[in-house]
């Protein structure tokens, strides 16, 4: 994670951090937007119309944007993770051009369709991940603390896959071997990343900031095997 934050400062890295935070915000603003006039509707289908008593229609969208609001916080990280699997490659080519040229020269080329799908099979896992939660989450509420601590564990297990899949995705072919990440390195990976998504601000950088990292993890502990 040091030498993912030291190549912030790469205009590579600065234009792909600046392109995916602008994509993130727009996806989150168009679902927000969407599920906020979806709710109002279903509240007035489900029988809370305006004619019902006076001020129905504010308390529908008061309901429907705190709902949105409560589930933002809870998928911001599936549109960050989601939006940054897609960007992954220019990612791991920024820090293999930089610090690994001849494993770049060794990786291949992910074609568009497999980025996409890949980054929808990310998207997919961190939402379904995060709603077997919920139920579990709500009922530790009362905890203070063991909702926050529950979906910390659950992303930090989710983010971790993900982050050593974009960068072992280019290189499999070619090493023949499992990723030279270990299960519990994997598990700490995703948990820094995972807490720095709680961080406002720092959430931004927290996906390319994982993507860098598990790139240096990988291809040094790569290294350290083969030597």
């Amino acid at each position: 994670m040091a030498l993912a934050l030291g190549q912030l400062s790469d205009p590579r890295i600065l234009r792909l951090l600046g392109k995916t935070i602008a994509v993130s915000l727009v996806l989150f603003a168009v679902l927000g937007w969407a599920g906020w006039y979806a709710l109002d509707y279903a509240l007035e289908w489900a029988g809370l119309k305006d004619e019902m008593f006076a001020g129905a229609e504010g308390l529908r969208e008061t309901v429907s944007l705190v709902a949105v609001l409560i589930a933002g916080w809870l998928l911001w990280r599936v549109i960050a993770m989601a939006v940054i699997s897609f960007y992954a490659d220019d990612v791991v080519l920024a820090v293999e051009a930089r610090h690994y040229p001849e494993a770049a020269a060794r990786a291949r080329d992910l074609p568009l369709r497999e980025q996409f799908s890949t980054s929808l099979a990310a998207a997919m896992r961190a939402l379904i991940g995060n709603l077997i939660a919920l139920p579990f989450a709500l009922l530790l509420l009362v905890t203070g603390v063991g909702t926050a601590l529950l979906f910390w564990l659950v992303n930090s297990l989710l983010l971790g896959r993900e982050l050593q899949d974009m960068v072992w995705l280019r290189h499999r072919h070619a090493a023949g071997t499992a990723s030279p990440i270990s299960a519990g390195q994997r598990f700490a990976l995703g948990a820094v990343v995972a807490a720095l998504m709680l961080i406002p601000f720092v959430n931004f950088l927290a996906p390319l900031l994982g993507a860098a990292g598990a790139t240096h993890l990988t291809h040094r502990k790569g290294n350290r095997a083969h030597g």
